[in-house]
């Protein structure tokens, strides 16, 4: 799906749900980009508020491309700012924190994720926006949370820190190796971002009852205790050797790997039906679930390979589908890209490139999925500042000269 593209578009009639929506963001990065992205992808007005030079700091991400004016601009930019506008304000100026706030009451969210505090001490914070304008949502998103008193709150942190602290990697680990960081990308982020959009609509919704806004706050470190649920639950179920129930890894077939998760004993036997080890089924060496998984390499694993040896992953899945056992193939970037699900769902979107590329830059599309919303159209990322004037005007009805005396003081880009 290129930028522009409406798909669904039958239902255009319906409009969009969150339509009339609001959105003032003082973000970088991605745990609330992805948030406000996604927002925007269901019909919000976002309007970025990023340092008037250097922009959000996910613009400085590696890969990258030039924007027009050869300035850097990364790929966690890329990945969460389609459909935003862009202004360059600096919060650290005294005349920039009252452009912040009198922005503030024009909004019906107001988010930010800084480090905690960071807001409060620029004068800018959750107290102050609220006191002058008591019908905005606040949200923050940090690594360790706003409200209350974390021994971790000045800790800066991305994904990995969080994800780490879950326990999840320390549980993921074979044993007598070391932790492998960020295994599935950006979890500690998208996760924060997820939880973000659910506590933003629900204060909408109370606010639609009650007529105030009030604070939403996400902690990194909270979402990532939610979905990592596994590490405390099993413990405080006795589970204390790391090992799991059933057979859950990758298996080798012609063309490279697949990953089977059989966790049920009607699984197991037709597992063992259809790689012709029928007599698995009564074997003492694999009577429960964990014996499966302690005896996958030596008997398990010889059974499965030798079966797929002459088939093609995918042939693979499919005879263990219709089986009724859950597997997938380990694809590839280029297979992703290439896969006929993800183009009928039109979950990639093309971003052409400003500086002579000829090959888009890839963004997820929304997984959010509705029959009466139409997909699209998706304008492209912000250059740094690149509305600022019309946004100033047109909410705080700055004129020409005043935006040049902005921009004199270097308060606006």
């Amino acid at each position: 799906m290129r930028l522009g593209d409406i798909a669904n578009a039958d239902a255009i009639p319906f409009g969009k749900p969150l339509e009339g929506i609001r959105v003032l963001a003082a973000e970088q990065m991605q745990a609330l980009p992805f948030a406000t992205q996604l927002l925007a992808r269901l019909g919000a007005e976002v309007v970025k508020v990023e340092h008037p030079v250097a922009g959000d700091s996910g613009r400085g991400a590696l890969p990258a491309i030039e924007d027009p004016q050869g300035r850097r601009v990364g790929a966690t930019f890329l990945r969460n700012n389609l459909n935003k506008r862009s202004i360059g304000i600096d919060l650290k100026h005294p005349r920039g924190r009252e452009l912040f706030i009198a922005l503030a009451g024009r909004f019906d969210v107001v988010g930010e994720n800084f480090k905690a505090g960071t807001m409060d001490r620029l004068g800018i914070g959750y107290d102050v926006v609220s006191a002058a304008h008591p019908r905005v949502v606040w949200v923050s998103v940090s690594g360790f949370g706003n409200i209350g008193d974390s021994p971790y709150r000045d800790w800066p942190a991305y994904a990995m820190v969080p994800e780490a602290m879950s326990g999840i990697y320390d549980f993921a680990c074979p044993p007598g190796e070391s932790p492998r960081v960020t295994p599935v990308g950006a979890l500690g982020d998208i996760s924060s971002a997820l939880f973000a959009v659910i506590g933003i609509l629900a204060a909408l919704r109370h606010r639609d009852a009650t007529g105030l806004g009030q604070r939403v706050d996400v902690a990194m470190f909270d979402s990532m205790i939610a979905m990592t649920d596994v590490v405390t639950n099993f413990w405080s179920l006795g589970r204390r050797d790391g090992l799991l129930d059933g057979v859950m890894t990758a298996f080798r077939a012609s063309d490279g790997w697949f990953a089977v998760q059989c966790v049920r004993e009607h699984q197991f036997e037709a597992l063992a039906e259809l790689v012709g080890h029928p007599e698995w089924v009564g074997d003492e060496r694999l009577a429960a679930r964990r014996d499966w998984m302690a005896r996958t390499e030596d008997i398990v694993r010889p059974a499965v390979e030798a079966w797929a040896s002459g088939r093609t992953r995918v042939e693979v899945c499919d005879a263990l589908g219709r089986a009724g056992i859950p597997s997938g193939p380990c694809f590839t970037a280029p297979e992703v890209i290439a896969d006929e699900h993800v183009e009928r769902r039109n979950m990639l979107v093309e971003m052409e490139r400003p500086d002579g590329v000829d090959e888009p830059v890839l963004v997820p599309g929304n997984p959010v999925k509705m029959s009466r919303v139409a997909e699209g159209p998706e304008t492209r990322v912000p250059w740094v500042g690149e509305h600022t004037d019309e946004v100033l005007r047109s909410e705080l009805g700055l004129n020409d000269r005043e935006l040049d005396t902005l921009r004199a003081e270097h308060v606006i880009a």
